[in-house]
């Protein structure tokens, strides 16, 4: 009888605790290059209360991960500290130029966000009991996504009503989409065959049947409505390109992509034409830089003062702490990502998109690795989330697209987004330790992993990796 000799795999938690200490060091360090920017020596005042604090919470994250996810990718978490360290540096530099104290606020939001983080990697111990929730988690996203429409409850900032306040602004789309990224993955793993199998075809393009196209149009109609009735187009844009993707995805088929890119063009026509909010918002994009749209009330300052900004931080930028960025409406939040551009330059604002870049990637390599369907997508989805929302705010800064109300993740001052966004690190990590958990790491199979079995053949991709799973659970 052959001994296999079996080595004990690799977790990735010292790759992460070295990473950690990366993104601790990128935070702090821009902490201090702003304080010593604005002409000020030594070290901030409250720099070893905070070091002290952001070291203890990072290790206690840590421990936590190693503990209920040894096998998560080593890089969601240092990437998004990294992230939101430097996030919290800006908000403290615009801080000092607006004599405002919004960073405090930030700070403890920050340690909340990271706890929601470690919460959702212990309670969430599969994450295909996700899958259960699939039409629930369609009706909690439409709940979500009404509540700034009740009356007392919603409010309306900078002409779009997307958010509610509940002691504290708070804008629901955001947790929203976490609720339509598991419905779409709930249901395109169970009706993927039809809606890339199915159908006649025309002009080479395989159409789907009646039935099945209702789905794609209810959720192209749910974000024209989202965009007359709050006057967001980046919440419009954020959950169709998420639906679109996801079908893209589920079926390989660019017919899908064609439909979707076909119907958003029309209806964002026809609402331009007729909804006058939109119609400016247009209107700002395209002639930015007429000078009655420049001096119009809710005119093109904003913007201009923006792309101003920018051009001046050139490749290199002003340095940390030396530049104007609070000469921009809204420079730590909906405007951040022009204030990075003033003062850290082109090339230093391209490192910052890498590591959303990083993140996004991660997340993709980790839904070709899994093994089930439904994890596949809803792993990709939430990837989407975070690349669509840096297109959406970043063309709107850049004057790609026109102007919306979402958040940069991490970065830009507001606890929905913060929150949120950490909220998805945690699934993420929770998803990568299924992906990368080698069979002999697994646990016994219990009576309730079992009986999915049968719904697990339905869901892998191929044969071979239903094989290799039945194959796993005998010989455990």
């Amino acid at each position: 009888m052959s001994v296999v000799t079996q080595t004990t795999p690799r977790s990735g938690r010292l790759p992460e605790a070295v990473l950690l200490g990366v993104g601790l060091f990128a935070g702090l360090s821009a902490y201090c290059l702003v304080y010593l920017g604005v002409g000020e020596t030594g070290i901030p005042p409250a720099f070893p209360q905070i070091f002290l604090l952001t070291v203890l919470t990072t290790v206690g994250a840590h421990v936590v991960i190693r503990r209920f996810a040894p096998y998560a990718d080593p890089v969601f978490f240092p990437a998004a500290l990294a992230l939101n360290g430097l996030g919290l540096a800006m908000i403290y530099r615009v801080d000092i130029a607006d004599e405002t104290d919004r960073a405090s606020n930030q700070l403890f939001l920050s340690f909340v966000a990271i706890a929601l983080m470690v919460g959702t990697v212990i309670v969430l111990r599969n994450h295909r009991t996700l899958r259960r929730f699939t039409w629930t988690s369609l009706i909690a996203g439409i709940i979500l996504l009404l509540l700034p429409m009740v009356p007392g409850l919603g409010r309306t900032i900078n002409g779009a009503r997307i958010w509610i306040n509940i002691g504290m602004s708070f804008q629901p789309a955001e947790l929203a989409k976490i609720c339509f990224a598991v419905f779409f993955a709930g249901y395109l793993v169970a009706e993927r065959d039809n809606l890339s199998l199915a159908g006649p075809k025309f002009m080479g393009i395989r159409l789907p049947k009646a039935r099945h196209f209702i789905p794609i149009l209810a959720a192209w109609a749910s974000c024209m409505a989202v965009l007359v009735m709050e006057k967001d187009f980046g919440t419009a844009i954020l959950f169709f390109g998420l639906f679109v993707g996801m079908l893209y995805v589920a079926t390989e088929r660019v017919s899908w992509i064609a439909i979707g890119g076909l119907l958003a063009a029309l209806g964002v026509a026809v609402i331009v034409s007729q909804v006058s909010h939109v119609q400016a918002r247009f209107t700002v994009w395209l002639h930015a830089l007429d000078n009655d749209v420049y001096k119009s009330t809710h005119g093109s300052f904003q913007l201009v003062q923006g792309l101003f900004g920018m051009a001046s931080g050139g490749l290199f930028g002003t340095g940390l702490g030396q530049g104007y960025p609070n000469k921009v409406y809204a420079a730590s939040s909906d405007f951040i990502i022009a204030s990075f551009a003033e003062e850290i330059g082109l090339i230093g604002l391209l490192a910052l998109l890498c590591i959303y870049l990083i993140i996004v990637v991660r997340g993709l390599r980790t839904a070709v690795v899994l093994r089930d369907g439904f994890g596949k997508l809803l792993v990709t989805g939430l990837a989407f989330t975070i690349a669509i929302q840096c297109f959406v705010v970043v063309g709107g800064v850049t004057r790609l697209i026109p102007l919306t109300g979402l958040a940069m993740p991490f970065l830009a001052h507001g606890g929905s987004a913060l929150m949120t966004n950490w909220i998805i690190i945690g699934l993420l990590l929770r998803i990568s330790d299924s992906a990368r958990r080698p069979a002999t790491a697994d646990p016994l199979p219990s009576e309730e992993f079992l009986k999915t079995i049968p719904e697990l053949e339905k869901d892998e991709s191929s044969s071979t990796e239903n094989d290799a799973l039945k194959t796993q659970v005998v010989k455990l």
